[in-house]
């Protein structure tokens, strides 16, 4: 969650409402202004209420339109229903709803066949708020098992675990090695490879690591990380040096899409160095916000001290998460998805999403003024820059003026040794249909004579235009 301030003194002025939106007195509305940053005195009718927030509501962009995010921004009323239906559930009281944490137990048994754990019934895992937490407990596992396993020198003041990955990492990773104090090792880009090298993050290796972060489907550009090739390095590490590195993926959104359209791919529980996964259940796991979920190949990769017991609301309950309290309704809306698809639905959804990935991306490089690094053939989800001639606009006029239509697309740098190159990115989702992909390219086409009229490039601060958004 972002921090917020308190207001400004010139920011007290209380909310308006127009007058009929007073039930049964039109003038009480010119005097009932509620204030925006303290309580009213007296309540609301809750039709006002209603139409107060609905109405700032109305600013915010059109979520189908947002081509930045991951998250899903549709589903079938019958999952809305039956997420209504469930907002009143506490996910962690699992006495009071055992039909609920049965489905929860349902989804991890799916994930961990779909992710191909050598014994699915030996596999252990949760449902998260979403991918975040997910890679918090992930971590978590990381360091607690390279602890024991240096239980004869860890703690002391010389001895700091690290944790390696590539720089184009999800923010939470930053935030875990912050928090839980442990050094992050990064592999740097350099020129076209824009993610992490399996031989550089294994020189990265040492004694004081506790573990490599893989990550299939990067979010600077959706390119899959080589998940084989960095366990087959740490394997050749392990037998020059005796070090066994554990690996986790990161599939927040590749998790999803993988093994439905790259089934050949090896990057998951097949290979016997990947120690947990985690996914987002709500990005191509096809659920609203609110839900991830983290596995582990079995109970050795999850030290059993960092699972807590419960008693308190009826029944003893295990435990592993960052939070307690949280609604049932997105792993109900989970358990529903993967019933409602099936393998064959979920091939037929993710197929149809990489394909108009795939389309746009070559409609795109097809105007002429724009360079692909990635064309949607990996995660549905392409990344381009302007063509080297291109010298009177930039990414973030394009960025800017196509907001203007109502798309919102993120312009951002790309992180250490290529903060020279500043790129688009599109993310296609389920709901982004042909027809919408359509729309875009036309307003994309009728921007560019203008941009292309421009003397110079608009954006002054590229840090403060930036819209890179995860």
């Amino acid at each position: 969650m972002p921090l917020h301030k308190g207001p400004e003194k010139s920011d007290e002025r209380p909310m308006s409402f127009n007058p009929f939106f007073g039930e049964a007195n039109p003038v009480s509305g010119m005097t009932q202004a509620p204030p925006k940053h303290r309580l009213s005195d007296g309540p609301l009718p809750p039709s006002t209420a209603y139409q107060l927030v609905h109405d700032e509501l109305m600013l915010d962009g059109n979520a189908r339109l947002n081509l930045a995010t991951f998250v899903t921004t549709w589903m079938e009323p019958q999952a809305g229903v039956l997420m209504a239906e469930c907002e009143d559930k506490n996910m962690i009281d699992k006495d009071e709803y055992p039909r609920t944490a049965e489905l929860e137990k349902r989804c991890v048994a799916m994930l961990a066949d779909l992710w191909n754990a050598p014994d699915a019934g030996a596999a252990v895992g949760c449902s998260t708020t979403g991918s975040s937490e997910a890679c918090m407990l992930a971590g978590l596992a990381l360091k607690r098992r390279w602890a024991q396993r240096n239980a004869d020198r860890y703690p002391a003041r010389d001895v700091r675990p690290n944790l390696v990955m590539g720089i184009n990492v999800q923010v939470c990773w930053e935030k875990f090695c912050n928090f839980w104090e442990v050094e992050m090792r990064q592999v740097p880009l350099e020129g076209d490879r824009y993610h992490l090298d399996p031989a550089a993050a294994a020189e990265l290796c040492d004694e004081n690591t506790i573990g490599v972060v893989g990550i299939l489907g990067s979010t600077f550009d959706g390119s899959y990380e080589p998940i084989a090739e960095l366990c087959a390095a740490l394997d050749a590490l392990q037998e020059r040096t005796g070090l066994d590195i554990p690996v986790h993926v990161d599939g927040a959104s590749g998790a999803m899409i993988a093994p439905f359209l790259d089934e050949d791919l090896v990057w998951d529980f097949r290979l016997p160095r990947v120690a947990s996964i985690n996914t987002s259940g709500h990005k191509y796991g096809l659920v609203y916000p609110g839900v991830g979920w983290a596995l582990w190949r079995d109970g050795a990769a999850l030290p059993e001290e960092l699972v807590f017991r419960v008693n308190y609301l009826g029944g003893n309950m295990p435990t592993f998460a960052l939070n307690f309290s949280r609604p049932g309704a997105q792993v109900v809306a989970q358990y529903y998805t993967f019933l409602r698809l099936g393998r064959e639905g979920f091939r037929a959804v993710q197929q149809t999403t990489r394909n108009v990935a795939r389309s746009l991306a070559e409609r795109v490089a097809a105007l002429g003024d724009f360079h692909l690094l990635t064309r949607g053939d990996e995660l549905p989800v392409f990344a381009f820059t302007t063509a080297p001639e291109v010298t009177a606009y930039d990414v973030f006029d394009v960025s800017r003026r196509m907001r203007e239509h109502g798309w919102l697309v993120p312009a951002y740098t790309f992180p250490p040794n290529r903060e020279d190159l500043s790129v688009l990115r599109v993310v296609c989702r389920n709901g982004f249909s042909t027809d919408l992909a359509e729309l875009f390219i036309e307003d994309l086409s009728r921007l560019l004579p203008e941009l292309r009229r421009q003397a110079h490039p608009l954006t002054h601060d590229k840090d403060a235009a930036t819209g890179f958004h995860h």
